[in-house]
């Protein structure tokens, strides 16, 4: 099979993974056993790197759990980890996430990744994200970005599906996000580091875990 790359989530060896996306474009994207995506295994490098997500006692939110996560964080016996979305029936808790069911700095940790561009008052939901997250606690908020816009681009009277995948790279997206998404977390309340993580990393740990993307890795934090 090979060891040329490897997936840091389940530690698999493999000459190379599989190509993903619409069209297969992105080469080298998807591992074949656990199914994490560049996103995930940077989520995952992040946690174990500059967190203490898998040593101290913590309570998360996940929203919309991705599969090479879920049941990994579930064995973890450090943390209280509560999973939601809003239709799946495998998620501990049915909810919208613009009108999050848990009282206030109830959270250290709230993963939310590739949820914002569906939701209709974006804005409100990731102030309801800041609203649980506790103030020493951080929040993981990955979204779809082209780099190649300076602002993010909306326009509400595109409803038709076609129409939405055209402007927005997907039928069920309502926006598309640009280089500004870290401005918007920040014009809610969110603190951002200087640093991205993604930049931190040696070119030859992003070649050979598979992240060689364009991405805004952030632990955002509220501000106190």
């Amino acid at each position: 099979m090979g060891n040329k790359v490897e997936c840091p989530i389940c530690k698999g060896k493999f000459r190379k993974l599989l190509s993903y996306g619409v069209w297969q474009e992105r080469k080298n994207a998807l591992c074949p056993r656990c199914l994490s995506l560049e996103r995930h295994r940077l989520l995952w490098l992040y946690l174990h790197n500059k967190t203490n997500f898998f040593t101290d006692h913590l309570k998360v939110l996940h929203v919309a759990p991705e599969q090479c996560f879920r049941g990994r964080f579930k064995k973890l016996k450090n943390l209280d980890y509560i999973t939601a979305d809003l239709e799946s029936p495998i998620a501990d808790v049915k909810m919208n996430i613009q009108d999050i069911p848990f009282k206030d700095n109830e959270f250290d940790v709230v993963i939310c990744n590739h949820v914002f561009e569906h939701v209709p008052d974006d804005k409100k939901a990731m102030r309801e994200v800041l609203r649980v997250l506790k103030p020493d606690g951080f929040a993981i908020l990955f979204v779809p970005i082209d780099f190649s816009l300076d602002h993010t681009y909306e326009d509400y009277s595109i409803t038709d599906p076609a129409e939405r995948e055209k402007h927005f790279h997907q039928k069920d997206h309502v926006r598309l996000y640009g280089k500004d998404y870290p401005k918007i977390l920040k014009g809610v309340g969110f603190k951002i580091s200087a640093q991205n993580y993604i930049d931190e990393l040696d070119e030859d740990i992003k070649k050979r875990n598979c992240i060689e993307i364009m991405e805004y890795m952030y632990g955002y934090r509220k501000e106190c």
